[in-house]
């Protein structure tokens, strides 16, 4: 008899594919790694896309990708791993949603799958064949999923909340000057109209 089974091994493979790509970017955002900005670049560009401050939003989301990957790859924390991983993704899919689903026009169809593969894993458990089986599982507790996911929630929902205000913000401006340079034009136009009316 083995001491581990097809889902054991299936969870393993899940556990380091998922957990490989998400600590790999993570690695481009804080290191500069594989072609990546590192903190200044990516924080540059999420400064661009809402989240501000923007070096801080670059560290959190590399952190999370970094450091959710490496764990769940090696199968420990995973709750909290898996969690945190996921939370990073949901933001990533926020920048990417008006381009639509598909990842070929820009879309969020790699952070979405991504992210729903981490949180999938923190839920089911890393299996035998990881960190957390072997020291028995005292940092993968059941409590631990519901804890680590709303948690992660909450705080990504606050995240994203400031950053559609921050996005909106120009939006609306934009919009309330192009109102009123169009409400300027037609009250100069009614002027035009009805001026030599008054004149007279």
């Amino acid at each position: 008899m083995t001491s581990f089974d097809r889902r054991d091994l299936g969870l393993l493979l899940l556990r380091l594919g998922t957990g490989g790509v998400l600590a790999a970017h993570g690695a481009q955002k804080l290191f500069g790694w594989f072609g990546g900005g590192g903190l200044s670049g990516t924080g540059e560009f999420m400064e661009s896309v809402g989240y501000a401050p923007g070096r801080a939003s670059a560290a959190a989301a590399g952190l999370a990708e970094t450091g959710g990957g490496t764990l769940l790859a090696l199968g420990l924390a995973t709750p909290a791993a898996g969690a945190a991983a996921a939370g990073a993704m949901a933001g990533a899919s926020a920048v990417h949603a008006p381009n639509g689903f598909f990842a070929q026009s820009g879309g969020y169809e790699h952070a979405a799958f991504l992210g729903l593969t981490a949180a999938g894993l923190a839920v089911a458990g890393p299996g035998r064949l990881s960190l957390d089986h072997a020291l028995g599982h005292t940092a993968d507790r059941g409590w631990m999923v519901p804890v680590a996911l709303a948690g992660t929630a909450a705080a990504t929902l606050a995240v994203l909340c400031a950053r559609y205000a921050r996005v909106r913000r120009p939006q609306e401006d934009a919009q309330g000057g192009a109102r009123g340079d169009a409400s300027e034009g037609t009250q100069e136009e009614f002027a035009d109209e009805v001026g030599p009316a008054y004149d007279a």
